[in-house]
């Protein structure tokens, strides 16, 4: 029994120490998801089509505003015959204010959201692409390090892959 015992752990330490030599050939590497992020082209073209699209929005949000804020001064200055005609008509148009408002915000955070996931689908793509051709192993993002060394540091590689895979529209 004694020596099935010292069988067993020589057969676990050897497992221990092959184990530990295959995971140092591993090739590692992180990137910087941020400056990926920051640096890509279609982030930048994005952020130009959303912000006049937003542009417009508070362009037309202010025009509504500016007539609700008309409607209201004359309202204060009806009589209070006049003013129980006027009030349904400026609730509804301070309804509708709010309907259009609230659907403009989300459909702007939804385009947000869509091309958001568009873009870092184009990173994970790329990653995975350098990464099979480059034969690393595992390729971490670089806000759950706590410590990194900047030889790992992939990020710009990833950039260049993305930016030359992008074709403005």
């Amino acid at each position: 029994m004694k020596r099935l015992t010292g069988i067993f752990v020589g057969v676990v330490f050897c497992l221990t120490i092959l184990a530990g030599t295959s995971f140092a050939a591993d090739k590692l590497a992180y990137v910087d998801l941020g400056k990926i992020f920051g640096e890509y082209n279609k982030t930048k073209d994005y952020d130009k089509v959303l912000t006049g699209k937003e542009d417009i929005y508070k362009t037309e949000r202010d025009k509504k505003v500016s007539e609700l804020k008309q409607l209201e001064e004359k309202f204060n200055l009806l009589s209070e015959k006049e003013k129980d005609t006027k009030k349904a008509e400026i609730t509804t148009k301070f309804k509708s204010f709010q309907e259009f408002d609230s659907q403009k915000q989300m459909d702007l955070r939804k385009e947000q959201d869509e091309r958001m996931r568009e873009i870092l689908k184009d990173i994970q793509d790329a990653v995975k692409l350098y990464a099979e051709k480059e034969g690393y192993t595992l390729v971490f993002n670089d806000r759950v390090l706590v410590y990194q060394v900047k030889t790992l540091d992939i990020s710009d590689k990833i950039i260049q892959i993305v930016n030359s895979k992008y074709v403005k529209k």
